[in-house]
């Protein structure tokens, strides 16, 4: 592994004036990762995974408290978004290639293990991290992720989800999501942030952002490329129950995925608190981000 500074690559959020952050790219798993760091680098390490179609300004709401309460917080942009390498081939996307990423980047900072915090694809990575690494996984936050191998289970037997899940099985198609997705400059995706998520919850400038980011050479299929190889190479973590003590956080109102999948990926873990948000949507680290870093760090002070 080797590690960089890339200072100007990415601008710091007046949202994050408050704490001192630093753009870096790091080396692992063959792979280049563009991150976000902020806080002593001798504190606790605290890991935010973001999904799709985030990156990792998807957390910048959280990355303040976290570092005023005494962690070291690592926000990569995960492969194939925004500043980091988007590799060609859609087997580089299998879910196990993601969490070793995250494994090598934890073992880039020096220590032994971290806090992990994933939402959607991110919370899917935080899942497979822990069954397939554990020993980098000191405490697990999942934000509206399904444990997957209960997402397979639910594709399977609960047609409300399936229909929910739709847009996946559009994602497999080649080039045509692209295509769509491009048209009047991002629109389909402005749209569905916007439509998903409580009235105002996404202002025009931090759509614009996200725009810049979705715009980056080979991000947008490399994005979509996460979707197209879980559906050609499904997950098969090695196991099924997580051994660290995990937070699983869970906006309600989630459009796309629904709350028994919550419920059930609870019961696959040894030690667990399972927060339902009621009248939070998917986007739970936007619309409630003072209430998520409370349990963020409630959960992570346990026994520190």
């Amino acid at each position: 592994m080797c590690a960089g500074s890339a200072a100007g690559l990415e601008t710091t959020p007046r949202h994050l004036s408050s704490v001192e952050t630093e753009s870096i790219v790091r080396r692992v798993n063959g792979i280049r990762l563009h991150a976000v760091v902020a806080g002593d680098e001798a504190d606790p390490l605290v890991v935010l995974l973001h999904g799709f179609p985030e990156y990792w300004y998807g957390w910048r709401h959280q990355i303040g408290p976290l570092v005023d309460a005494g962690y070291r917080v690592l926000v990569p942009d995960q492969r194939g978004y925004n500043l980091s390498e988007k590799p060609g081939d859609v087997r580089s996307y299998r879910l196990h290639e993601c969490s070793r990423d995250v494994a090598d980047l934890v073992a880039s900072e020096g220590g032994g293990d971290a806090r992990v915090v994933g939402h959607d694809w991110g919370g899917l990575v935080a899942w497979d991290l822990a069954l397939r690494h554990p020993s980098a996984v000191d405490r697990l936050a999942i934000v509206n992720a399904p444990h997957p191998t209960v997402y397979r289970q639910h594709l399977l037997a609960n047609p409300e989800q399936l229909r929910r899940s739709w847009y996946a099985l559009y994602f497999q198609l080649p080039w045509v999501p692209e295509f769509a997705i491009r048209a009047s400059d991002y629109r389909l995706l402005e749209r569905t942030l916007r439509e998903t998520a409580a009235p105002g919850t996404f202002t025009d400038a931090e759509l614009e952002r996200y725009r810049r980011a979705w715009g980056r050479d080979g991000a947008l299929t490399g994005m979509l490329d996460w979707y197209r190889a879980a559906g050609r190479h499904p997950p098969s973590p090695p196991r099924e129950r997580v051994d660290a003590p995990t937070l699983i956080v869970w906006g309600e109102d989630d459009a796309a995925l629904t709350t028994p999948l919550a419920i059930d990926s609870d019961q696959r873990c040894e030690t667990s608190r399972l927060e339902l948000l009621p009248e939070t949507s998917h986007w739970v680290q936007h619309e409630r981000p003072e209430r998520l870093s409370e349990l963020l760090l409630e959960a992570f002070e346990r026994d520190r």
